[in-house]
């Protein structure tokens, strides 16, 4: 399998995000926020373009609540 054919989709525990919004400060193309402030994807699928700064959206999180997880495309 070639790494070409390897993608991220964004998950969120939406129950343990408590709306810091670190995530959508630092990748507001993937992350966005609802009326109250919590986590959520108008398309969870990650561009490799977008992968880097996905992921450091991700790690920015103090709740835990985002991930990144391998699908093939």
């Amino acid at each position: 399998m070639s790494s070409d054919n390897i993608i991220y989709r964004a998950v969120a525990d939406r129950s343990r995000c408590c709306g810091y919004g670190l995530c959508a400060s630092i990748c507001p193309e993937v992350y966005k926020l609802d009326a109250e402030g919590l986590v959520y994807f108008d398309d969870d699928k990650v561009t490799p373009e977008l992968e880097e700064t996905a992921r450091e959206g991700a790690e920015a999180c103090p709740a835990e609540a985002i991930w990144l997880e391998k699908i093939e495309a």
